[in-house]
């Protein structure tokens, strides 16, 4: 299963856009736009994005993306970890 990447249309700067744009050309990686998230007051200080339903932000875009690709690597692992038990 890939990873779910959403974006809030009102959060969609100049820099979240490239970023949007960089994981949807990524075959590994599902990205959605959503109107609304939900997550006004994240959403009005700080660029983020939603992993898997997961919040995840950045100091701008280079870091939000950053911290998107560190948050599906730990949550692949978690996965694989998981797996391994079975």
């Amino acid at each position: 299963m890939r990873p779910m990447v959403e974006f809030c249309i009102n959060r969609l700067t100049p820099d979240v856009e490239k970023i949007k744009n960089k994981l949807e050309n990524d075959p590994e990686v599902d990205v959605l736009e959503s109107p609304c998230l939900g997550n006004c007051e994240i959403c009005a200080k700080t660029p983020y994005a939603m992993v898997d339903g997961e919040i995840v932000t950045g100091e701008d875009g280079p870091d939000l993306l950053k911290n998107i690709r560190k948050s599906i690597e730990e949550r692949k692992k978690k996965m694989e970890d998981l797996l391994d038990l079975l």
